[in-house]
């Protein structure tokens, strides 16, 4: 007597099998699964999108600071090669807030250097304490900065100087300091500086996080 199915009864066994596998396959996501994905994307958003925010202002931050180191620079050129002194100012066209060079309190006139400036970005001359450890930063960058927030000025000698209509003293071991800052909606607001030191030259700092300063250039 033969023991066991036949084969037809196998060959229906496997295609029920296969069956059930297949539309296993097709039945897609459940809830669960579902849910669980969508809190693993809000969490990675979580973490990525200040990130990204920091980075975002931090460059938009840095575009002015160097737009501003070059001008700065400039400046000091012209007053070299012109055997004068200029300052870099700041102004206001259609498009907005400008920094320009020329002479001490003169108004922008068409044809002077200048440069746009961000209307996020906030730039104040001169020592404050709204920066994050400003005291010690300023302490720290071993020169006197212009109490007076004056525009940042260039003598002949390309040496910064105070500048006035008609002339621009030099005061000795004084420089300049323009700190710029940007409001973010959340987070730490972040800072950068511009630094003209007694000897005329010019660099870029800017604060991180736990408001330490940091030389960029």
């Amino acid at each position: 007597m033969h023991v066991g199915r036949s084969p037809e009864t196998e060959i229906r066994s496997v295609a029920t099998m296969l069956d059930s596998k297949t539309q296993k396959k097709t039945q897609g996501f459940t809830l669960l699964e579902l849910m669980i994905v969508l809190a693993v994307t809000v969490i990675l958003g979580a973490i990525a999108v200040p990130k990204m925010m920091a980075t975002f202002n931090d460059i938009r931050l840095r575009y002015v600071a160097t737009n501003l180191s070059a001008l700065l620079q400039s400046a000091r050129i012209q007053s070299v090669r012109r055997n004068t002194f200029f300052s870099i100012q700041p102004g206001a066209q259609a498009g907005g807030p400008i920094y320009y060079i020329d002479k001490p309190g003169t108004a922008y006139a068409a044809g002077d250097t200048m440069v746009s400036i961000d209307p996020s970005v906030a730039i104040t001359q001169g020592p404050i304490t709204a920066a994050p450890n400003a005291g010690a930063f300023i302490a720290g960058l071993n020169f006197a900065v212009d109490p007076a927030a004056d525009p940042p000025s260039f003598s002949a000698r390309g040496l910064p100087c105070i500048g006035t209509p008609g002339a621009c003293p030099q005061v000795a071991g004084q420089g300049f300091v323009m700190f710029l800052s940007r409001a973010v909606g959340s987070g730490n607001t972040p800072w950068m500086a511009v630094v003209v030191n007694p000897s005329g030259h010019i660099q870029i700092w800017s604060s991180d996080s736990a408001g330490n300063w940091i030389q960029r250039d």
